[in-house]
């Protein structure tokens, strides 16, 4: 499963951590948060289509950065 760094943060802390443990983890994982955006949007787009501005909000509002954002639609090829 693709997460944000934010999005990545919410289901540690729904899943009961500590907010210093959730830091600790974050900080400390070795994610490329910008293949992450990749397979997000790679994934989305198996279930259903998107337009170039839609599948941009959607990585938006699953909290990646407006970098990873453009580098997950470019790598998809929107």
């Amino acid at each position: 499963m693709d997460f944000s760094k934010e999005g990545l943060k919410e289901q540690l802390e729904f899943e009961g951590f500590t907010p210093e443990e959730i830091e600790y983890a974050v900080n400390n994982c070795k994610v490329d948060w910008f293949e992450e955006a990749v397979g997000k949007a790679d994934s989305y787009l198996d279930s259903m289509s998107f337009s170039r501005e839609g599948l941009y909000d959607q990585l938006e509002f699953e909290g990646f950065t407006p970098e990873e954002i453009e580098y997950g639609l470019k790598s998809v090829g929107y």
